[in-house]
């Protein structure tokens, strides 16, 4: 799985880097259906931003989240992720 980190607005430390990375590692067991995933993180308005959008076989999904801090962003980014992943995967196999 190719993950591709982008920022707009903002520096995208190694930090962040790595946290995404790992967050993204939570993902591994849905991987087979997972071609690419391109994530940006952004700021606007004080409020931290965190899109992403995953290509799979025959779809594209999108999802973004907004939080206090990067983190809490990212943190909610990967849950609506998963909930999306799995939602297409329970397609796939119907």
């Amino acid at each position: 799985m190719q993950i591709n980190i982008t920022g707009h607005n903002i520096e995208v430390t190694e930090a962040l880097r790595n946290y995404v990375n790992d967050k993204m590692d939570h993902m591994k067991r849905l991987e087979e259906y997972v071609k690419s995933v391109n994530v940006i993180l952004s700021i606007e308005n004080l409020v931290h931003k965190a899109e992403a959008r995953i290509a799979v076989k025959g779809d594209d999904l999108f999802a973004e989240a907004g939080a206090e801090t990067m983190y809490a962003a990212i943190d909610a980014l990967v849950d609506k992720l998963e909930r999306q992943l799995v939602r297409h995967k329970e397609k796939l196999t119907k």
